[in-house]
């Protein structure tokens, strides 16, 4: 793990959420980068000294953001980038490749009912890079143990479980995989890929409606100290395919939120 990326919001969660970034960084001896996405107005009409304002604002808004961390020893890069949120990291992945992206919840949103608000929603959905969703205000701990739900055991392609290996290398943390049989699967889901077992400290099998309904009921008896689980399109977040806002009453959770890269 040698890049992680924090996208830094108007969020006043933005502070800790970078900390714990940082924090995170200097146990694994990784590079921070730290990026504030600003949208460009066309510069026909005038505009460009309103896109002069907006440049500075963003870059006054990591600046401000910086002055309040410990950096440690950690290389912290930052950078205003113009674009919309989720074109910007696509590019910026495509140069320097990110091996985790640190979000908060809610990058704007104040209303109380959301647990992963519109930004952070689509970065999810639109993104395939592995994402560390971490609770508000948390500081970072190295994880004693995993929860990793999923409801397919195929893992063809090794880069879906590199940031949860780093986890097990780096922290030894160990992980519990919880296999959720539903009425979707087919006998090939029902299979576990290798890749997967040679990580698992303990391994545990579930029938249930959905793979959150095995969560809602497996958690408290394994009381991890991070939850993970797979982005694909018909997978845990499946909702998270109609709409980018995922209220607290559909699914929340205290822990962070380790999502996986989908299969390629």
């Amino acid at each position: 793990m040698k890049n992680i990326l924090v996208p830094i919001g108007a969020s006043d969660n933005a502070v800790s959420n970078l900390q714990y970034a940082i924090d995170l960084a200097q146990e694994v001896d990784a590079y921070v980068y730290v990026i504030s996405v600003f949208q460009e107005f066309s510069k026909v009409g005038g505009l460009s000294k309103v896109n002069t304002i907006l440049k500075e604002d963003s870059e006054n808004r990591l600046e401000e953001v910086l002055s309040k961390v410990n950096k440690r020893d950690v290389t912290v890069i930052s950078h205003p980038i113009k674009g919309s949120v989720v074109e910007t990291i696509n590019r910026f992945n495509k140069h320097v490749p990110v091996d985790l992206m640190v979000l908060s919840p809610r990058s704007n949103s104040i209303r109380e009912e959301v647990y992963l608000g519109n930004t952070s929603g689509k970065i999810m959905k639109q993104t395939n890079i592995p994402i560390l969703i971490v609770p508000e205000g948390a500081t970072f701990e190295q994880p004693k143990t995993i929860l990793m739900a999923f409801k397919n055991g195929e893992f063809k392609d090794k880069k879906m479980l590199e940031a949860l290996k780093k986890f097990a290398t780096n922290f030894g943390t160990e992980i519990n995989l919880l296999h959720v049989e539903t009425p979707e699967s087919t006998e090939e889901m029902k299979k576990v890929s290798n890749k997967l077992t040679k990580l698992q400290a303990s391994y545990t099998k579930t029938q249930n409606a959905t793979t959150f309904q095995a969560v809602l009921e497996h958690f408290q008896s394994h009381n991890p100290d991070m939850l993970c689980v797979v982005r694909r399109k018909r997978g845990f977040f499946k909702k998270l395919w109609e709409k980018n806002v995922v209220l607290k009453k559909e699914f929340h959770t205290s822990k962070p939120l380790l999502v996986l890269r989908v299969q390629e």
